[in-house]
């Protein structure tokens, strides 16, 4: 180490502590999630410095594509695709007296609108037909909706790691 930059090294140092302490503290080694949550901080720190002194030519896209793996990585963490198609359904409950009159039970009473849904998500709705992809069948509507909620979400795993794989190594300064 040189000694000429020992102080601003020491300096930056005592400051990515304090800026990873909360990151760091949260940090489990059992899920996905803490892995997840670690990259998200890591890749939008650099994508926001990256911004700042716009090093390179391609500095700009650079910070765009690390924000698109965050905002990948938040959907992926939430499990938005894999649940989006239950917005398309909703359910009511009545309570309804039983025969004997003594009980009460809940009757449930759901709509569906998949066909949004599925217009939404043409090609997995058709590889789902098709047969080419098979989770949960494709007999009934509801589960091709968590089959397209199930591809969708594997496909945004595989697009994350994807632009990683092809760009971390231009994310530069």
């Amino acid at each position: 180490m040189n000694i000429r930059y020992y102080f601003t090294d020491f300096i930056k140092g005592i400051k990515n502590l304090y800026r990873w302490f909360p990151i760091i503290w949260k940090d489990r080694d059992w899920d996905s999630y803490f892995i997840f949550e670690i990259l998200i901080f890591k890749l939008k720190n650099t994508a926001k410095y990256n911004d700042s002194i716009n090093f390179h030519t391609n500095a700009k896209r650079d910070s765009q594509r690390m924000m698109t793996c965050v905002r990948l990585i938040e959907r992926i963490e939430e499990d938005y695709y894999s649940t989006e198609w239950l917005d398309y359904e909703t359910a009511k409950f009545e309570i309804v007296d039983l025969e004997n009159k003594l009980y009460k039970t809940r009757k449930i009473i759901s709509t569906e609108n998949y066909n949004s849904y599925f217009a939404k998500h043409k090609l997995a709705y058709k590889k789902v037909l098709s047969g080419k992809i098979v989770k949960y069948g494709n007999d009934k509507n509801d589960r091709i909706a968590m089959t397209i909620g199930d591809y969708k979400h594997e496909q945004a795993r595989r697009l994350l790691f994807a632009m990683m794989e092809k760009h971390i190594e231009g994310w530069w300064v």
